[in-house]
């Protein structure tokens, strides 16, 4: 029997219809892409096929091999850091220059490693690198807003099949993200809680969509998931970025990526994904300030991952609303690892 669910993070409503399962062709197969290491751009040994590198997680000279992990400009950015920031009208509309940052964190040496087949130091050192290249972008003060996301498989958007990540941190704040910021501090003005501690404490609760819980941190299929075996993690307590967690919260942070990558490959085997973080603003512009004096104490930060696995049709895209083909419950079952 199929339900209509409400989202609190994204205040949308997600249908829930397992029947939709039994469609032909409704479930895809994995479509990596094959590049050959020869012509990588982000393998050991071709650090000339890319812009000379921000930032490296290594012991020799700068651009060259034995490195754990790079991070150098997006060849094709969207933004630059050179632009300026003055803006300009034409009548009733009104656009600034594309400043920002646009990088590419290149995850590990290794060409065509999944997240799961890792060590955990190669996972730490990936959020470690991400973590660095937000303190350095936060002291731009121009910069307000930052993305971090994954694009794994060609049903994912990805260009590349070396992992990476990519970093886009912009002067603007997105709609849907300064509208989150809105309704959270609405909510805590009315209970004294963000939006994701009570989704959090609901889930540890009722456990029906759980999957790990560690000290620090959550691991569970979301009630309203829009994709099947999508997974949120975020932490316990109001941790509002990765740049203001411990280093022993982000050591943690990479034990349970690494397992819960792990849990999904077992049940997906080889599967196209996103990944995205959702955190707090860098800095305080006209846009964001009314929120920024409480994040604190509202806000929390949250990592999603959501395996590509199902097509996606003409009424998800007319109507902006999902329709997930399995529910969380069962997905968060399967993911736990437990029988029937």
């Amino acid at each position: 029997m199929s339900e209509i669910r409400h989202d609190r993070i994204a205040n949308q409503y997600v249908i829930i219809a397992p029947e939709r399962l039994r469609r032909p062709n409704s479930v895809t197969a994995s479509k990596s892409l094959e590049t050959p290491q020869s012509n990588c751009p982000f393998c050991e040994g071709n650090e000339h096929l890319t812009p000379a590198e921000i930032f490296a997680l290594r012991k020799n000279e700068p651009n060259m091999s034995g490195w754990k992990t790079r991070v150098v400009p997006n060849l094709y950015k969207a933004v630059q850091i050179e632009a300026s920031e003055s803006s300009k009208r034409d009548g009733m509309f009104e656009s600034v220059p594309g400043l920002g940052a646009h990088e590419i964190v290149i995850d590990n040496p290794c060409h065509s490693c999944n997240m799961e087949d890792l060590d955990e130091n190669d996972v730490q050192n990936w959020i470690k690198t991400i973590v660095t290249r937000m303190e350095d972008l936060q002291k731009d003060k121009r910069l307000v807003y930052i993305s971090v996301f994954k694009n794994v498989g060609k049903d994912a958007g990805a260009t590349q099949q070396h992992p990476h990540t990519q970093i886009i941190a912009l002067p603007v704040m997105p709609k849907d993200a300064i509208y989150f910021l809105s309704r959270n501090m609405l909510y805590y003005q009315r209970h004294g809680r963000g939006i994701v501690e009570d989704i959090l404490h609901n889930e540890i609760l009722f456990k029906k969509r759980l999957i790990t819980q560690t000290q620090n941190f959550v691991a569970f299929c979301p009630f309203a998931s829009s994709y099947p075996f999508e997974v949120m993690i975020s932490p316990v307590n109001n941790i509002i970025s990765l740049h203001k967690a411990t280093k022993k919260e982000l050591e943690e942070l990479g034990v349970l990526v690494k397992s819960i990558f792990a849990k999904l490959s077992k049940q997906l085997g080889s599967f196209d994904y996103n990944l995205a973080f959702m955190q707090a603003p860098l800095n305080q512009n006209f846009e964001n300030e009314s929120y920024m004096a409480l994040l604190e104490q509202n806000f929390r930060f949250t990592l999603r991952i959501i395996p590509r696995i199902y097509n996606i049709g003409g009424f998800e895209l007319s109507s902006g609303m999902a329709i997930n083909c399995m529910e969380p419950e069962e997905c968060a079952r399967l993911l736990r690892g437990e029988e029937l």
